[in-house]
C-alpha cells in the first residue's frame, strides 16, 4: 500500500466526521418532527396530580382546542417557561398538564408555590404515558384540536414570542375551523 493512502485515510475520515458534525450543530433541537402531528392523541388514563382518586384522561379535552403541557418538578426549564403558562392561563387558555416522573408531594407544593396554570394534571410517575406520546424531555407542549388530533408540538420551554407567535395564532385558527 502506498505510504500516502495510510495518512490520506484518516485525514478523509476526519474529513467526512467534521462534515456531520458540522450538520448536525446547524439543526434545532426545537424541530424535531413528531410522527403524531396530525393523528389522534395517544390515549391515556392517569390519576389526577391534585385527587389522586380522581382519573384524567384525553377524553377531558374532546371538544376543546387545549394545550397538553409535559412539566416535572426537576426540570429547571420548567420553572423558566411556568410565568409564561400562567399568561396563557390568564388568556383563558386550557392547559391540561402531565406530571412526569415525579414525586406526587413534590409536584403539589410546587404548583401551590409558583401558581397552577392548569385545568387538571395527570400523574404520570412512571414515565409512561410520557413515552406514548413521544415525550423526549421536559417541557413539551402539545396543541390540541377539538377532535383531539394533535396539531403541532413544543419540544422545550415556551417562550413569551413562542405565544405569541406561534402558539396564539394556531389556537385561534383552530377554534375558528371546524377542527
Amino acid at each position: 500500500m502506498p505510504a500516502f493512502v495510510r495518512y490520506l485515510a484518516p485525514l478523509l475520515a476526519f474529513l467526512a466526521l467534521a462534515g456531520l458534525l458540522y450538520k448536525g450543530l446547524s439543526l434545532d433541537p426545537r424541530k424535531v418532527p413528531s410522527p403524531l402531528i396530525d393523528k389522534p392523541a395517544p390515549t391515556f388514563r392517569l390519576p389526577t396530580l391534585e385527587q389522586p382518586g380522581r382519573f384524567l384522561d384525553n377524553e377531558a379535552f374532546r371538544g376543546k382546542v387545549v394545550l397538553f403541557n409535559v412539566w416535572a418538578t426537576w426540570c429547571v426549564a420548567c420553572r423558566q417557561e411556568h410565568p409564561v403558562l400562567m399568561r396563557l392561563r390568564e388568556l383563558g387558555v386550557p392547559i391540561y398538564g402531565l406530571d412526569y416522573k415525579d414525586k406526587r408531594e413534590d409536584a403539589q407544593r410546587w404548583l401551590q408555590a409558583y401558581g397552577n396554570p392548569y385545568v387538571a394534571n395527570a400523574f404520570d410517575e412512571e414515565g409512561r404515558v410520557g413515552i406514548d406520546w413521544g415525550v423526549y424531555g421536559t417541557p413539551e407542549t402539545f396543541v390540541i384540536d377539538r377532535q383531539g388530533v394533535i396539531r403541532h408540538k413544543h419540544i422545550g420551554p415556551l417562550s413569551y414570542d413562542d405565544i405569541e407567535n406561534e402558539i396564539m395564532p394556531l389556537l385561534r385558527k383552530l377554534r375558528e375551523s371546524d377542527g
